[in-house]
This record gives C-alpha cells, sequence and structure tokens, in this order.
C-alpha cells in the first residue's frame, strides 16, 4: 500500500491562558513506497508519534492530505483505514490468553467481514506462527516476557490482514540485547508479508539498521528524507549530522580561508577555490580520523579506551565545541599512541562543513 502526506499539518492549542498554539507536524510531504519500512525518527517532541497518530486516523490533521493508494483517507476513522497499531506498551489485555488477545480485532466484524470462531483461530494461529509464538496460545501476558508480549502485540496488528503497519516506539520496554533481536525480528516478518510499515523511534541506530528510508524531523519539521547510509553520508545539515551516529559526530569551530580549510589554527586541507570564505562549524566523523605522528590535527590525549576490535581514542582540542573528542581507531594500532598528545589526519569523505549562521551543508 502507498501511502502519500500531502502538506499535512496537525496544530494544537496551547494550554492555558495565552498558551501559543503548538504545531506538532509542520507541512508534511512525503510518499511512502508500497511495501516499504519507513524509520520516522527524531528526538522526543519532534512530532513523529503524532505523524504516526494522523496516520492511524487516531488524530486528524489541522490541514493537508492524507491517502491510502488512490483513496483519501483524511476523514476516514480509524477502524474503517486497515490499519494495524502496534504502541510502546504492548496494550495487551492481562486477562486474555496470547490466543484471545490476538483474536480480539476479529470478534466485532460485521456482514461479509464477520468470521466463524474457527476461522478466527485459524487467522490468530497463521499471525503467531509469523512472529513465532505458537506454542504460547494459552498463556496470559504475564507469563510472558517483554519480547514475548512484544510478538503478541505484533500477531494482533497482522491478524486482521492490515494494509499497514504503524508501530510506536515497539522496542522502548526491552533491553538492549532483546531489542537486537526484536528489530531483526520485526524487519523479517516485514520482508515476509510486504506490509507497508512506518516505525517510530528516537533510537537512531535502531532505525538506520532496518529501514529502508528514514525521515529525520525535529520540531514538527522534517529536516531530510533518504536511505540511511545517504543520510548519514550527507546529512543536509548540523542538526541531521549530530542526530546520526553513535558516537556522534565530533564538531569543530573551523574556518574556510585561503583556499584551504582550518580548524582552529590547523590546516586540515585545500578546499575548492570556488568555496566562499568565512567561519564554519567542522564536523568529523569518529572513524574519520586516522592516527598519524605529523598529522595536521593536533590535540591533547586524555585516555584510550580498548573495545575489542576498536579503540576509542578519548582528545582534546581547542576549537573542539563539546567536551572531549572521539575518534574510533582499530586496537591494532594501540602501541602507536605514547604521551599526552596525539595527531590525526582526517578522510575527507568523513569531514563535513556547515554554515555558521544558518548550519546547512557546505560541499567542498
Amino acid at each position: 500500500m502507498k501511502i502519500l502526506l500531502e502538506n499535512v499539518t496537525k496544530i494544537f492549542p496551547g494550554r492555558g491562558k495565552g498558551a501559543k498554539e503548538v504545531r506538532a507536524v509542520d507541512n508534511f510531504n512525503f510518499e511512502i513506497p508500497d511495501g516499504k519500512l519507513i524509520g520516522l525518527l527524531g528526538p522526543s517532541g519532534c512530532g513523529k508519534s503524532t505523524t504516526l497518530n494522523l496516520l492511524s486516523g487516531l488524530l486528524q490533521p489541522t490541514e493537508g492530505k492524507i491517502f491510502f493508494g488512490e483513496d483519501e483517507v483524511t476523514n476516514l476513522p480509524a477502524e474503517h483505514r486497515g490499519v494495524g497499531l502496534v504502541f510502546q506498551n504492548y496494550a495487551l489485555y492481562p486477562h486474555l490468553t496470547v490466543l484471545q488477545n490476538i483474536t480480539f480485532p476479529l470478534e466485532n466484524l460485521k456482514g461479509d467481514a464477520k468470521l466463524t470462531k474457527e476461522e478466527r483461530v485459524k487467522r490468530a494461529t497463521e499471525a503467531a506462527k509469523l512472529v513465532q509464538i505458537e506454542n504460547l496460545m494459552d498463556r496470559k501476558p504475564g507469563e510472558l516476557s517483554g519480547g514475548q508480549q512484544q510478538r503478541v502485540a505484533i500477531a494482533r496488528a497482522l491478524v486482521k490482514m492490515t494494509k499497514v503497519l504503524l508501530l510506536d516506539e515497539p522496542l522502548s520496554n526491552l533491553d538492549a540485547r532483546l531489542r537486537l533481536q526484536t528489530r531483526e525480528e520485526i524487519r523479517r516478518i516485514q520482508k515476509e508479508t510486504g506490509i507497508t510499515t512506518i516505525f517510530v523511534t528516537h533510537d537512531q541506530e535502531e532505525a538506520m539498521s532496518i529501514s529502508d528510508m528514514i525521515v529525520v524531523m525535529k520540531d514538527g519539521l522534517v529536516h531530510q528524507i533518504g536511505k540511511p547510509q545517504e543520510v548519514y553520508d550527507n546529512p543536509t545539515n548540523l542538526f541531521v549530522a549530530k542526530f546520526l551516529g553513535t558516537p556522534p559526530i565530533n564538531v569543530f569551530a573551523g574556518k574556510i580561508e585561503d583556499g584551504a580549510l582550518y580548524v582552529g589554527e590547523d590546516k586540515l586541507f585545500d578546499v575548492s577555490v570556488d568555496v566562499k570564505p568565512g567561519d564554519v562549524y567542522v564536523g568529523i566523523r569518529p572513524e574519520g580520523f586516522v592516527l598519524q605522528a605529523d598529522g595536521p590535527l593536533h590535540c591533547s590525549l586524555s585516555r584510550v579506551e580498548v573495545m575489542g576490535r576498536d579503540m576509542s581514542v578519548v582528545a582534546g582540542h581547542p576549537a573542539f565545541l563539546d567536551a572531549s573528542i572521539r575518534a574510533i581507531i582499530a586496537s591494532e594500532n594501540l602501541a602507536e599512541i605514547s604521551g599526552d598528545a596525539v595527531n590525526f589526519d582526517v578522510k575527507p569523505g568523513k569531514v563535513l562543513v556547515f554554515d555558521k549562521e544558518t548550519e546547512e551543508r557546505i560541499l567542498i
């Protein structure tokens, strides 16, 4: 199912006397291709969950239109949109078994869509097999682990033969190992069913690992849309660059002068003569540093954190805008580090430059 959002805006009135209205989603335009998994990504309050609720029909847009395929669903009630919605807290009925929880959405189907008990059980069993919980059908939610409860919630969303699956922070309540396992399961299920899926998360690693495309939002505005690696490699502005990446990008005060890029007083490399001189922000991805004794970037060494295959070199620089630089280097280079100073060369493809006033990307 292709989904189209056309100039979609959602405004909430301010709370209290004289409070300003809140533009939770501001002029959202995007076509979600059929059968893809899309990650809505951004910090808390950016509008991603509001967008999901607009798609589900739980909220109506203040302006704009929403289409499922060729059909406009802007004012269509949630129960008629054919969507499956999985909440952060799973919203399972504690007094019902897994089977009863999964079949619950099928209980009140009317007319030609009405199913017999045998048909409901058959469809629930098929959904349970898809998420690999068919051996838990007689248990109640309290007897299940967090990951198993999450699978029940997904099976309940799929059992209606939905055209669209909406996932609102579905992994937030799981521990780190279970999050990794469950996100892989979500991707497997989406691939097997071919269902168009929108996945809301504030965890950039989560979104980048399983999404076909990501939408990065802030303050109700869409800042960038694209394939995860493309957005990581070519962020449109400083916000996107800082939001994506673990460890985050290292940002320095810099300048373009005499056809070269500087970080503080350290000259990194020459740039195109067409690039306008002036003060800039220079972002260097953690993997963009190269240990080099005579490297152009001169830093003070704080410590080295060895993490098996890699090590994190924690350093300082007068032009750095945060507490400490983190450079990810292969741990086999540990012997090259000594004393209280360290020098780096940089990989030009991992160096991003931004206008100091607008914070928009400058291509160098």
